[in-house]
Formats: structure tokens, C-alpha cells, sequence
């Protein structure tokens, strides 16, 4: 799909703001309300807007560790491990990544001993060569 000016526009809008208004997103693009809808409705249909997030704050509790695992294992068993990884809550991304490194883990967890459980289990995966840790000091950014 190709993205004109107004297009990009609302992209950057409702990546700023998921929760402005149709009805503000026109006005901000000078277009119709209809417009804009339709639009939206587009960048939805063809998966260049997948979904809209609530960003969560820490409120009272303590802020959550996050790190990121990379895994390397003897056999391409990519599905089987991700299957195992999905039942893990504090696993949030997992992808499958090309050169030296098989798999790489994004995890936010409470504690640095349930850090360490996870990596345990993951160290006694089958096949499992080697599980390096990498601590997250500071998010610049996350879109």
C-alpha cells in the first residue's frame, strides 16, 4: 500500500497519540471526518496500523527489570522453543534471527531471581548450546 502525505500524516498522529479523536486527526490533516475514517480504516485493513496499545507506568510498584536472552541450539527448532517461550508470561517478544544467534528473548520481569529462573530453564532446553544475557539499562524509545 501506498502511503500519500495524508497517510503518513495520520500514521504519525495516531503513533503520538492512539487515542485522539477521528474528528481531531481531520482537523490536524485537513481533511474530512469521513475521510479520515475511511483512511484509518485502510491503514488498518492492510496492517500498516496493527493494533493500538496502552503504555502501562509503574504507579506504586517497584519499576520491572528487562533484559534481552540470546539463544543458540544444535537443531532448528525454532516452533518447539517458541511454543515453550509462549507459556513463560514474562517473555514479551521472541524472534527467530539470522547469523550467530538462533533466537532472541525480550523479558521484563519483578525480580533478578526470577530472571535468573527463566534463564535456568532455558539453559535445561534441549539442545540448548548457549544463553547469553544482555541487562536493558535505559529505553531511549520504543515505538
Amino acid at each position: 500500500m501506498f502511503l500519500d502525505k495524508f497517510d503518513q500524516q495520520i500514521v504519525a498522529l495516531l503513533v503520538d497519540n492512539a487515542r485522539m479523536p477521528v474528528s481531531q486527526v481531520a482537523r490536524e490533516v485537513s481533511l474530512s471526518r469521513s475521510a479520515t475514517a475511511e483512511r484509518i480504516h485502510n491503514l488498518e485493513k492492510h496492517g500498516i496500523i496493527k493494533g493500538y496499545h496502552a503504555e502501562l507506568g509503574y504507579g506504586d510498584q517497584s519499576p520491572l527489570i528487562a533484559a534481552h536472552f540470546e539463544l543458540r541450539y544444535n537443531e532448528h527448532h525454532c516452533e518447539a522453543y517458541a511454543a515453550f517461550m509462549r507459556k513463560i508470561p514474562e517473555i514479551k517478544r521472541c524472534q527467530s534471527i539470522s547469523g550467530d544467534v538462533d533466537m532472541l528473548l525480550y523479558v521484563e520481569v519483578e525480580s533478578m531471581a526470577r530472571l535468573e529462573a527463566i534463564r535456568l530453564q532455558l539453559e535445561q532446553m534441549e539442545k540448548m548450546v548457549m544463553v547469553r544475557t544482555h541487562m536493558v539499562l535505559r529505553e531511549m524509545f520504543n515505538r
